[in-house]
């Protein structure tokens, strides 16, 4: 990587790896922008995981994190809709909508509506089922905690979901969508206000707020509804993210296991709370 830095004529000041990180190496690059190195970091280490700062890098006081595809491995609304027969139609738009392709709020009540009379018990089912915590997110969580940061889980999908999910893997508070439900059955309806990009945006900087001025924040997400509060964020880590989120963003994951992140940041493995 070094070598390939300097091919490309950016100096280098300082290499080290860090202790207790084997594999982690931090590059101080003084005159390279994020523009010039990313691309070099990405054509020499793939997969990998990579945060460019300006400053020296520090654990973060806020975790705000998307939920599906990034702290579970599956959409939820797409595993709901294989218990009425329908996954293939919604997974459809749930991909052109991560993208970005097309508006999420609107892609959103257009695949609630297909669930309308969904049994509710479908809805435990599918979670006992088919939800399962992408690897190494709750030992971040655990970590992250140990070492002061608030956690917050803010979804596109359903509190349903991301309630437990939280519980799970030990989040301090969750936002998400309520569906709405009638005789034991879904009506093909949410409640409003969705909880959309400008609430996780939005929820990033209250958060960040009540802790005061220089607290450091950090973003997680992987669709393009996530892509405001990557921006927002003093870290915006795309987790093997689309590729509009992406280019927003200045840190990546691409790598399965979200552990990455606390190599990231700095911390040792020998202080990790492994769960």
């Amino acid at each position: 990587m070094e070598s390939a830095l300097s091919a490309a004529g950016q100096p280098i000041a300082r290499t080290t790896t860090l202790p207790g990180s084997e594999g982690v190496l931090e590059i101080e690059i003084p005159d390279a922008t994020q523009e010039v190195a990313a691309p070099l970091v990405e054509q020499h280490l793939a997969p990998f995981a990579a945060l460019f700062a300006q400053d020296e890098i520090a654990i973060p006081r806020l975790l705000v994190s998307d939920m599906d595809s990034t702290m579970i491995g599956q959409e939820c609304i797409d595993e709901l809709a294989d218990f009425a027969g329908i996954k293939p139609q919604v997974a459809a738009i749930t991909e052109r909508a991560m993208r970005g392709e097309l508006d999420f709020a609107g892609a959103l009540h257009e695949r609630v509506a297909l669930l309308e009379g969904l049994e509710e018990t479908a809805i435990e089912r599918c979670l006992a089922e088919r939800i399962v915590p992408t690897p190494g997110a709750a030992t971040l969580i655990a970590t992250l905690a140990a070492h002061g940061t608030r956690s917050v889980l803010v979804t596109g999908g359903f509190h349903r979901f991301a309630d437990p999910v939280a519980q799970r893997l030990g989040f301090d508070h969750v936002v998400g969508n309520r569906l709405l439900v009638a005789d034991g059955k879904l009506t093909g309806a949410v409640e409003e206000p969705i909880c959309d990009s400008a609430t996780k945006e939005r929820t990033l900087r209250e958060e960040a707020a009540k802790l005061g001025a220089g607290a450091r924040t950090l973003a997680l997400g992987d669709g393009a509804n996530d892509t405001p509060m990557l921006v927002a964020a003093d870290y915006g880590v795309a987790y093997r993210a689309k590729p509009k989120t992406r280019a927003a963003a200045n840190g990546w994951v691409d790598i399965e296991d979200l552990t990455a992140l606390l190599l990231l940041l700095g911390i040792a493995r020998e202080n990790w709370v492994v769960k």
